[in-house]
Order: C-alpha cells, then structure tokens, then sequence
C-alpha cells in the first residue's frame, strides 16, 4: 500500500508542543491547506464551497518513537495507561490522525488551498486525503467517551496590556484573531498533565510569527512575552 500526501498545511502552531489536542477546540486558530500536484487545480475541490466543515486525514509527521499497545492518555494526567487504540495518541502503528475543521475559505489563485478554523495542525502537517463533513452521519449525539466525555476545563489567562497591543496590530493573509487565539490556546492547558504549577518555569511556543510566554501563577496564566521570530 503507498500513500502520499495530496496537501501540506501551513499553520499558526510552529511547533507541536501548544497545539490544542482535539479540533475545534481553538477556533481562532488558522491554517492554509495548499494542495499538492496532481491535485492542485480548481476542479479537485469543485463543490467543497458547499461545506461548512471538512474531514482532514492527516500523518503525524513529527511523532518520534516507537508506538506501544498501551499508552498513558494526557486527558487522565499520565497515570492511567488505556489501548492505543482507545486513544487518540499521535503515536500510532501508521500515525494517522482524522481532525474536523471549518472551512472558511477556498483559494483557487495563484495556488489551490483551503483556508480553514479549528485546525489543531503543526506546521508542516502532510494531508493525506479530505472529505466534506456530512451532519447526519458524522453528528452522533448519543455517542460516549468514558474517560473523555466533557472538554477539559479552561484557566483564566491573563495578558498584560502592552502585550495585549502588539497581538491586536497582528495581521496575516488568514484573518487570525491573535489575542482570541492565545486567549483560547493557553486556557487549555498546554503543559503535560503531569506537570505541577511552577511559578518559576517559563514555558514558550512558536505562534504565528511570534515565540510566546507564559508562566503559571496562582490564579491561572499570565502571559510574560510575545517576542517577534527572526523572518526565514
């Protein structure tokens, strides 16, 4: 069996650690699906405008090591080991991952993407295929999840207002939203669950075009840092 990507994503999230771990869960966050040769052309995605939500099928590119039978969840703080396929850990006999997003937008000039919301997508992430997402099939509201059956609960951030500033005067070719995304981001948790608070340890993630940083104080997270990454 041999597949190959039909897309790449270009995203807000530079780097794994800090992406949100379920779709949707960020829906500030923004990212370009660009398709790849020979799919490229406008008729691959002739229709998809139709859609409020797409399927995106995806390789977790940068998932390191051996995948195990058993694994220990984040969403049960590391100390519970369940099935790997019972999980949706990105450490998998093939590394696939399946995630839902808006589609905001479809550019078919001067390169073919989809421009999408919600997406909890590295940079760089190869696609490996898209369907549209169909409500009657794909809602199911009786469906269970034991040991993730709610969204995890949020902390409050805060952001000093000089930074606050500088994420507001942000702007990019995709409308993001910066101050709502690190807003919507942090309060997820980004840590591993493991991790107690340390008001002492400083914590940092590539965001857009900026590194930022946060520490943990007793009442939530407060944003220490949005510095701008060096271009290239």
């Amino acid at each position: 069996m041999v597949v190959e990507p039909i897309a790449r994503v270009h995203s807000c999230f530079g780097e794994k650690f800090g992406v949100p771990r379920q779709p949707m869960l960020a829906n500030a966050s923004r990212a370009s699906i660009e398709l790849l040769a020979p799919l490229n052309v406008a008729d691959a995605v002739a229709g998809l405008e139709e859609n409020s939500h797409i399927w995106v099928v995806f390789q977790f590119h940068q998932a390191a090591g051996q995948w195990s039978a058993k694994v220990r969840p984040p969403r049960l703080g590391g100390n519970k080991k369940l099935g790997v396929l019972a999980t949706r850990s990105p450490f998998r006999p093939n590394n696939i991952g399946l995630s839902v997003v808006r589609l905001l937008e479809i550019r078919t000039s001067p390169k073919v993407e989809l421009i999408v919301a919600g997406a909890d997508l590295v940079d760089g992430t190869p696609v490996l295929d898209i369907k549209p997402y169909v409500p009657y099939a794909d809602a199911l509201p009786s469906a269970e999840s034991a040991f993730a059956d709610t969204a995890p609960e949020l902390i409050p951030v805060y952001i000093p207002e000089e930074i606050l500033q500088k994420a507001e005067a942000f702007r990019d070719d995709w409308g993001t939203n910066l101050p709502c995304l690190i807003e919507q981001v942090l309060a997820q948790d980004p840590r591993p669950a493991y991790q107690k608070r340390d008001p002492e340890r400083i914590y940092g993630m590539k965001l857009c075009s900026f590194n930022l940083c946060w520490r943990y104080t007793q009442a939530g997270i407060e944003v220490i840092s949005l510095t701008e990454l060096p271009s290239g």
